[in-house]
């Protein structure tokens, strides 16, 4: 059967390629080497047409932290300490990195990568084979308080902005990671966060909900008027995690008529809250049967947050992406359905956001 092209609402391959030494990041990209998510020639097998593709900067953490870190979410109950801010000079050069490798990854893709920057050239590069990516930022500690930064990452593409990832910064704080947890803890956008969203929104950029808590959230619908997104998200009500989205929020989301791509990180999928790959499709379709029943299937999509999670083994990275259609099929969801959530309901939101 022909493959179902899927536009994608979160992906890590460039924090993975800046991790990589310099001279092998043209090698990963397009040949891999069988390890992480995403490469070229998996994106081809999988039909992978296009997706958000963030702009990331890590807590610095040593092995040791991040074994200790990966045994607490693998049995809950868990609270994990957030993280100390990030210092913008320590986040600026890698978000800039960032930046000049998927600048990269087109330039010696021979087309294989097209940087987009509107719907019309997303689906002019899907229609031409090529992978259309939408330059996303995960967190905006590389965005100082004067706001300069943000003109110029738009200026270089940037359509898509996170304003917190899950630890404390000058515009808000991220939620915690905690299971089970409620989302709504802590406060709101700082008033420097309510200017960048300000900004953000006049600009027409996606403002990513995800990583937010419930005051964070109540913010940017109290000073936006577009749709609401989080694109890498699931459902509190199936996976009580603080990163989940409660009935409460998605009924906002479903108010301002906008959109939830579903995370495929196991301990956000998972009801036990366990981060063990052991799994197959069942959580997943239970997460996408509650969106659908709660924003409608216009309004559903994924975001599987690939190079930046550990996900279930029934997917593995991007070419198993066919075997999750598959399953969707099986579920009973209809063609049409299926193209909605694998592309279609995420570049309808885009166009009513961008505007183009």
């Amino acid at each position: 059967m022909t493959l179902v092209p899927v536009f994608d609402g979160h992906n890590d391959l460039l924090m993975r390629l800046a991790r990589a030494a310099p001279d092998q990041v043209d090698r990963l990209w397009l040949e891999g080497d069988g390890r992480g998510h995403l490469d070229l020639p998996r994106m081809r097998q999988g039909g992978f047409a296009g997706g958000m593709f963030a702009i990331y900067c890590p807590s610095p953490m040593g092995a040791d932290a991040l074994a200790a870190l990966d045994a607490m979410m693998a049995a809950p109950p868990y609270a994990v300490p957030t993280p100390e801010p990030l210092p913008i000079a320590e986040a600026q050069p890698m978000a800039l990195r960032q930046a000049s490798l998927l600048l990269r990854l087109e330039r010696v893709s021979g087309g294989g990568l097209r940087l987009c920057r509107s719907v019309g050239e997303i689906r002019a590069a899907m229609a031409a084979g090529a992978v259309a990516a939408v330059m996303h930022m995960e967190g905006a500690e590389a965005i100082g308080p004067d706001l300069d930064a943000l003109h110029l990452f738009h200026a270089a593409g940037l359509r898509s902005l996170g304003p917190v990832w899950s630890r404390p910064t000058i515009f808000g704080p991220g939620v915690p990671f905690a299971f089970p947890a409620d989302p709504d803890t802590g406060p709101g956008l700082t008033p420097v966060g309510e200017a960048l969203v300000r900004e953000a929104d006049r600009l027409r950029l996606v403002i990513d909900l995800s990583h937010m808590n419930a005051a964070g959230v109540r913010d940017v619908a109290r000073l936006t008027t577009g749709p609401l997104v989080a694109t890498h998200s699931g459902a509190h009500a199936v996976c009580p995690s603080s990163r989940n989205l409660t009935d409460r929020q998605l009924g906002l989301i479903a108010e301002r008529g906008g959109m939830v791509g579903l995370n495929f990180a196991v301990g956000f999928l998972r009801p036990d809250g366990r981060r063990l790959p052991g799994m197959g499709f069942d959580v997943i379709l239970r997460h996408l049967d509650h969106l659908i029943l709660r924003l409608g299937e216009d309004h559903v999509g994924f975001g599987s947050d690939f190079d930046g999670a550990l996900v279930p083994d029934a997917i593995a990275d991007v070419a198993g992406v066919p075997a999750l259609i598959r399953a969707l099929r099986a579920h009973g969801y209809g063609e049409t359905l299926i193209a909605k959530l694998a592309r279609e309901n995420w570049l309808a939101v885009l166009e009513r956001i961008w505007g183009e």
